[in-house]
């Protein structure tokens, strides 16, 4: 079965760190990162999907997705 999630955060160090994270645990990018500009926080946001392929077993919706193995 393949996970998916969609990591964000303002357009700096720490989205890139969470990105890294996520490859250094298995997670594969999914697409390309998007970016857009937050009128409210006067930011650019950032984000990027990644997917992760674990063993077969029932999804549950009220589980982390970071729990799946």
């Amino acid at each position: 079965m393949d996970i998916y999630r969609f990591l964000s955060a303002d357009d700096d160090s720490s989205f890139c760190h969470k990105v890294t994270k996520a490859l250094a645990e298995g997670w594969v990018l999914y697409g390309e990162p998007k970016y857009c500009f937050d009128p409210d926080a006067g930011k650019m946001r950032c984000g990027q999907a990644v997917i992760k392929q674990v063993a077969d077993q029932p999804y549950d919706p009220d589980r982390k997705l970071t729990d799946y193995e």
